[in-house]
């Protein structure tokens, strides 16, 4: 799928409807679950991201917006058991959840078992069925240039809707650079949603002219409060 951002002037609207608002700390409270859908719903945010135990509270505050729930899925090592990551899917659907990112099998992936790693993928498609969005995040920076490629078109295989570049809990973030090889390893067959370490709007819009159609990021609030003004 091609991304009408890219050549496009970046608003604050079309902005807003990119952002996925992320809370996915260990400590997070009921109440800054609270805040996190209360502003998504404010600011106009095209989805929440938590963990999938929070679903359901998010879920019962988004009920009747356009904000779309997102649950992150065997996160944030993609080391659980494909079984493990199945029901997890299942049960944050049952949740509310319209949106899955589950970390790939990396350390399959790595060691060349692209079958695992593209099975893997595969169960929790199946889990989550044809009308929720599934993405699949590879981690960049663990991978050299050629696993990133492989991750890609291992998730195209699987039948997955997005690439993701980071869960934002290892060694390194989304990068322009990374975004624009996973847009080019995909081409319009698959979306890329860029995450992890992304605070600022010059950042955001980069990923964007990049190839990425999704930010994931806990600072939309502060990326909309900087948006450049018509005039600039």
């Amino acid at each position: 799928m091609s991304n009408p951002l890219t050549n496009a002037v970046i608003t604050s609207e079309s902005m807003a409807k990119a952002i996925e608002h992320t809370l996915l700390k260990p400590d997070a409270t009921h109440t800054d679950l609270d805040t996190l859908a209360q502003e998504a719903m404010t600011h106009g945010f095209g989805a929440v991201c938590v963990n999938s135990c929070h679903v359901k509270r998010v879920y019962d505050i988004l009920k009747d917006s356009n904000v779309n729930v997102c649950a992150v899925v065997g996160f944030p090592l993609g080391a659980a058991h494909t079984k493990a990551k199945a029901c997890e899917v299942e049960a944050a659907i049952e949740d509310g959840a319209m949106e899955l990112d589950m970390v790939l099998n990396i350390g399959a992936l790595k060691s060349g078992d692209f079958k695992t790693a593209q099975s893997d993928i595969q169960a929790v498609r199946h889990a989550a069925g044809p009308n929720r969005i599934l993405k699949v995040i590879i981690e960049t920076c663990l991978l050299t240039e050629k696993e990133k490629m492989l991750a890609c078109k291992i998730a195209m295989s699987a039948d997955a809707d997005f690439v993701k570049t980071s869960t934002g809990f290892s060694s390194g973030g989304a990068s322009t650079e990374d975004v624009r090889l996973m847009k080019q390893t995909v081409g319009d067959t698959m979306r890329v949603k860029a995450s992890g370490g992304i605070k600022d709007w010059d950042t955001a819009a980069a990923m964007i002219q990049a190839g990425a159609s999704r930010i994931g990021t806990s600072s939309g609030v502060k990326i909309l409060q900087n948006a450049p003004t018509e005039s600039g």
